[in-house]
């Protein structure tokens, strides 16, 4: 049996496939190949910058660099919950990929509303425990 010939159809389809991962492929070589530690081109904190406190989100570059590498402790040293909420994250843009690939429309998630106020508890109880 002779393979299908190349179309421009499965070109695209693939072109399409592959497009959203090329922007995570690149930002996962940048953290691999310039730690957060040794470069100075990441972003800073403005709120760390401005106030010299700790918002939710301090270190969840360093965090992805330290997975990166397989240093789960160190991750969960640098912000706890960023590292225990990727999982989730990772899950809601597994999906995210799914409806691309089907060609359905995209659209935010809808959590329920004490989903999203236990959500907004918990980071203000991490950024004070944090900074104590």
């Amino acid at each position: 049996m002779l393979p299908r010939p190349i179309t421009r159809s499965r070109i695209a389809t693939a072109s399409r496939a592959a497009a959203p991962i090329v922007p995570f492929t690149i930002a996962a070589a940048m953290l691999l190949c310039f730690p957060p530690a040794q470069s100075r081109f990441y972003p800073r904190c403005p709120i760390y910058a401005l106030l010299h406190l700790q918002c939710p989100g301090c270190g969840a570059t360093r965090t992805l660099a330290a997975l990166l590498h397989g240093h789960l402790t160190e991750a969960l040293r640098l912000n706890a919950l960023f590292t225990l909420a990727l999982p989730i994250l990772a899950a809601w843009l597994a999906l995210a990929y799914l409806r691309f690939l089907q060609r359905r429309p995209f659209r935010l998630p809808q959590p329920p509303q004490p989903a999203v106020y236990a959500t907004l508890a918990i980071a203000a109880l991490f950024t004070i425990l944090r900074n104590l």
